[in-house]
């Protein structure tokens, strides 16, 4: 079955041009102009990924952004940023919202494509079923949850990613380019700064457990994960 992305855009003609673009590429096309038909396509059809623009009709991109990761039912839904905000302080706000790419208007529809398949093949199950378990920390991949002190802690899917990526390859340093190439994979277009915005995100979720200083910075380095 071809993968579903939900278009949340308010702009007909950029929304067709997406639409077309996804559709092209084989996967199967959701549209949205707003925050309630966003709503609603996610709980008649349950997207694999959301391209959601910065500027909506009566809410932003980052708020809905924020709502999609605090819900259960859409904390794990991989989401791009479409803007036409390109400063590295917009970005920044962007990924601490809650998304896992930001693009810029006017963008490439190759370089959009490409970061779809990025985004779709990194968030399509790919790790080991086992559940690791340290210090109190419990991971489950097949449930996509994690608890500690009877805790469940709710994380994004990236953050999902990187927090199994740390506890499989425990007290080695690893560089932001390293976390990249692992978490994100060879193919994303992504900075390496962005990786400091996902372990602040990471440590925020785990902090409400006591568990956030199992996350090091290393100086110069980069992290470490230690129990």
């Amino acid at each position: 079955m071809s993968a579903k992305v939900l278009i949340v855009e308010d702009e007909p003609a950029i929304q067709e041009l997406l639409a077309f673009n996804i559709t092209q590429a084989g996967f199967r096309a959701l549209r949205a102009e707003d925050e309630k038909s966003a709503w609603l396509q996610i709980r008649q059809n349950s997207p694999d990924l959301i391209l959601l623009d910065w500027m909506l009709p009566n809410t932003s991109g980052l708020l809905l952004a924020k709502q999609f990761r605090s819900d259960a039912s859409t904390s794990s839904i991989p989401i791009i940023m479409l803007t036409a905000r390109g400063e590295e302080h917009d970005k920044i706000l962007g990924f601490e919202s809650g998304v896992d790419d930001y693009i810029t208007k006017p963008f490439s529809p190759r370089e959009l494509m490409a970061r779809v398949r990025a985004m779709l093949r990194r968030h399509t199950p790919a790790i080991p079923d086992e559940p690791l378990a340290i210090d109190g920390l419990e991971l489950s991949p097949i449930s996509h949850r994690v608890r500690a002190s009877g805790i469940n802690i709710e994380l994004g899917p990236t953050e999902f990613r990187l927090l199994y990526f740390f506890m499989s390859h425990v007290e080695r340093v690893h560089s932001r380019a390293q976390l990249l190439n692992h978490v994100w994979g060879t193919q994303a277009f992504i900075e390496e700064r962005t990786v400091d915005v996902h372990i602040r995100r990471l440590r925020k979720a785990l902090e409400a457990a006591g568990k956030d200083h199992l996350i090091q910075t290393v100086r110069g380095s980069g992290y470490r994960f230690s129990a």
